[in-house]
């Protein structure tokens, strides 16, 4: 439980203590949002991610591997993206399965969550892409460093030397009018 000295520290500075039981280490300029206990441990969300209880303790997920969050009758929804190939610096990404975490004290935790994927989008464009299958390109930016990042996350089934080929293509455009400086 967190202490009244806490709550009031928290109250004027923003900034949170990190709950009993959270095994992760912070980064020295790493500052907590928001808290939340679940069954399967703390949840803790700072401004470079979102830290899981894992088996193996705490894991802390960027905020631009976050690809869908869902919050519904108390549980918070996480499906996290798994970068698997460079291209010409764009990263394609592979979502893995949903993980559900049931809050017993969510907090503001659902709220910041929310506000910091949605922050971390930049752009987003869907395209259909020659054979089969389509992608979405999103610009995103990643905690702890500047500009941004492209990720394309295709639609199952997608051809994927199409893919790829398409992502070489984009990327080599951004890279253009980033160096014509439009």
């Amino acid at each position: 439980m967190t202490s009244l000295l806490g709550r009031v520290r928290a109250l004027f500075t923003g900034a949170h203590e990190l709950p009993t039981g959270f095994d992760g280490e912070l980064e020295g300029e790493e500052r907590v949002l928001a808290t939340a206990t679940g069954t399967h441990g703390p949840l803790v969300a700072t401004n470079h991610g979102l830290w899981l209880p894992e088996d193996s303790g705490a894991r802390r997920v960027g905020w631009h591997l976050l690809s869908k969050v869902r919050w519904q009758d108390g549980v918070i929804g996480i499906v996290e993206a798994e970068e698997w190939q460079w291209i010409d610096g764009a990263v394609l990404l592979r979502d893995r399965p949903r993980r559900d975490f049931r809050l017993n004290a969510a907090g503001k935790l659902p709220d910041v969550v929310h506000s910091r994927v949605t922050r971390s989008i930049r752009s987003t464009q869907y395209r259909e892409l020659p054979g089969v299958g389509g992608a979405r390109f999103v610009r995103r930016g990643v905690p702890g460093r500047d500009g941004t990042v492209l990720q394309v996350r295709a639609d199952s089934g997608t051809d994927e030397a199409a893919l790829v080929d398409y992502t070489r293509e984009v990327a080599r455009r951004l890279e253009n009018v980033a160096e014509s400086g439009e």
